[in-house]
């Protein structure tokens, strides 16, 4: 095959060149209106395209003396022949076939490359075994959560609590400690002891608290033990996904970050698993059985400690630290051919370069309030992290024992049912790993926070069934409770479920990611301790009929906000994310105000209407300019009304 030919580079797509004459692909200008907000667009445009690819607009040539200058530098110049070929392939990435065009590669090692396509799950067994880790630090963190659940039936009864909020505070106290404290260790713990040392600490909490919890001869001592326990859940949450996402080569990355939520569901189940497993394990004392499963969950996280020993660190925290030999050794150790290894060791660094420099001069805290775009993304997740708290699956999640035995289960058929609701939770989230980068991340949230609110509806007015004659509840309403509340797993695992943590994940700028992050998971730890202190004290004050219709009525005002006010992120490259995050609440509410007939007529009447007008629309310069002078108007909201919403950096928007 020749080298890249120019006309194959011109039409590369989402490649653009900061130092070429020429206006790049990727940058854009918002309207003849947008007046002096052009040279802050392009910039923006730039830095946002060389972080989609760090390469695009350098010739063959400056790829090669770049990359030859830098394993010198970085120690790695007895690699440098697979380095110059793994840059030149990086360069044309964008490309699924860019490489065909690399006349440095053999036909041998293009047929790697082929074959890495064609076969997107084929990697070393190292990868799966790195996979597998990730999947039971989940499994930990689903674990903790849900093992109380069946515990609690016990102590509260050994220990005499009768207080709701005593009994709150004592089964949410893990998510206030991560909320407070342990989300923000998570930088620091990163920073200092790497990707792998951070879930390795983490998982040692979660397995000596297990014991510590299965051992606490008072309450008190259990509510410290469980309060330590939430160093370990904020930190975990935030770090695995980063390691697989760091790990994982780009055909995959995507599906194995969104495994978390689904190993997280699987963990969830298990800890009603054990709550039916050691049921009748009251040889300890008549109400021992809690010490057993509580003492259960210092299993899984015991096996991944083991794990961390055997798996690489992640090859980005290896090149912050300056330890380019051991990131590419750890690459080599998950990819195939060193080729492979190369290539994305070198984009990453490029990515990485890129990312410092935006850091450079900034405090990134002022950086995530002050700027509109970074506020308008954390304003985004923290609404979804609120609202996969306050749509009450944990109140399923903690107290399902509880309610199914107020509805008239015994308490051994309340563990088993319990089980039930665990077991549906994890089976309806594996569709998510295709819906949610198909359906899209808003249109679940639409589709399923009405659903959530109706079946909390229906398990709240199940309550008003009448009693049998001798004032035992009827067949009727606990079939009625049972099946509201599984019908809301249902619904729940495919929506609310595993959209939040990838919604953050990818909402903003990399620069701030971290940061964001920890806000986002802070969020949801804070709302996950105020619904388990507050569950109990709101069933005596407003009877379970008022209190499950609480929380419906938050799944109603979710849709409401989520219509009107939250962006979608599906499939939406680094700048097109730019562009969506930067208009402002009120220009997104009146689009999709005045959209709603449409809708109407759309939707309901099933009338055959013309598509609607989009709210973004992104283009490049060269089809702006020849836009120019013809009168053209943007439907909908105005583009000027658009800019009094957005702020500086906007790109592409319409109404």
């Amino acid at each position: 095959m020749p080298p890249l030919r120019p006309d194959i580079e011109a039409t590369e797509p989402n490649i653009s060149s900061p130092n070429s004459s020429k206006p790049s692909i990727n940058d854009t200008q918002f309207t003849e209106n947008a007046g002096s907000r052009r040279a802050s667009t392009a910039r923006k445009a730039s830095v946002a395209a060389l972080l989609r690819n760090p390469l695009a607009g350098m010739s063959e040539e400056e790829v090669i003396r770049d990359v030859d200058a830098w394993v010198v530098e970085k120690g790695l110049a007895e690699y440098q022949e697979v380095f110059r070929k793994g840059a030149l392939i990086a360069r044309v990435g964008q490309r699924e076939d860019g490489f065909e065009y690399v006349g440095q590669l053999n036909e041998e090692e293009k047929g790697l490359l082929r074959h890495e396509i064609t076969h997107r799950w084929d990697h070393p067994f190292m990868l799966y075994f790195l996979v597998v880790l990730c999947a039971g630090s989940a499994i930990v963190q689903g674990m903790d959560q849900t093992a109380v659940n069946g515990a609690q039936l016990y102590y509260f009864d050994e220990f005499n609590i009768t207080n709701e909020w005593q009994q709150g505070l004592l089964n949410g106290a893990p998510y206030l400690c991560s909320a407070l404290i342990g989300c923000w260790t998570n930088a620091p713990l990163n920073y200092y002891i790497g990707r792998r040392g951070t879930i390795f600490v983490s998982c040692f909490i979660s397995f000596a608290t297990g014991f510590w919890m299965a051992a606490a001869e008072s309450w008190y001592n259990l509510l410290i033990a469980r309060f330590a326990l939430g160093f370990a859940v904020g930190a975990k949450s935030s770090t695995t996904p980063v390691y697989a996402a760091e790990s994982a080569p780009k055909t995959i990355r995507g599906a194995l970050t969104m495994m978390w939520q689904m190993w997280t569901a699987f963990g969830i189940m298990i800890g009603f698993v054990v709550s039916v497993a050691f049921e009748d394990c009251d040889f300890l004392g008549e109400f021992s059985q809690w010490r057993w499963m509580l003492a259960s969950t210092s299993i899984p996280p015991f096996l991944v400690m083991i794990q961390v020993y055997l798996c690489p660190e992640s090859p980005r925290w290896y090149m912050e630290k300056g330890k380019y030999d051991k990131a590419f050794g750890a690459l080599c150790r998950l990819r195939r051919h060193k080729i492979q290894a190369a290539r994305d060791m070198y984009y990453a660094y490029k990515l990485l370069e890129v990312e410092q420099a935006e850091r450079e001069g900034k405090n990134l805290f002022k950086e995530f309030f002050m700027v509109r775009r970074n506020r308008r993304a954390a304003q985004s997740s923290f609404f979804v992290m609120f609202m996969q708290q306050f749509c009450g699956v944990n109140v399923i999640a903690y107290y399902s024992s509880s309610i199914f035995e107020q509805a008239g289960f015994s308490r051994s058929n309340a563990l088993l049912v319990s089980f039930g609701t665990g077991a549906t939770n994890w089976l309806f989230a594996i569709p998510a790993i295709y819906t949610i980068d198909t359906f899209g991340r808003r249109n679940l949230l639409l589709t399923t926070f009405p659903l959530m609110g109706l079946c909390l509806l229906w398990c709240g007015m199940s309550f008003f069934l009448p009693e049998n004659a001798d004032g035992t509840p009827s067949q009727a309403r606990i079939g009625s409770i049972a099946a509201a509340i599984f019908t809301f797993m249902a619904v729940y695992s495919p929506g609310e479920g595993p959209v939040p943590f990838t919604y953050s994940a990818e909402a903003f700028p990399l620069y701030i990611r971290d940061v964001g992050m920890s806000f986002a998971t802070a969020t949801c730890w804070g709302f996950n301790f105020l619904l388990s202190l507050t569950w109990p004290p709101l069933v005596r004050a407003f009877s379970p009929q008022g209190a499950f219709g609480w929380y419906a009525a938050w799944n109603f005002f979710g849709w409401v906000y989520c219509y009107f006010l939250l962006p979608e992120t599906k499939n939406l490259t680094l700048e097109e994310l730019d562009t969506v995050f930067n208009v402002g609440n009120r220009a997104h509410a009146r689009y999709y105000t005045d959209k709603l007939p449409w809708y109407v007529q759309k939707k309901i009447l099933r009338r055959d209407v013309p598509a609607a007008e989009p709210l973004y629309q992104f283009y490049d310069a060269d089809a702006t300019a020849e836009r120019k002078g013809t009168g053209n108007e943007t439907a909908g909201v105005r583009a000027e009304e658009v800019l009094d919403g957005v702020g500086e950096g906007e790109k592409g928007v319409r109404g």
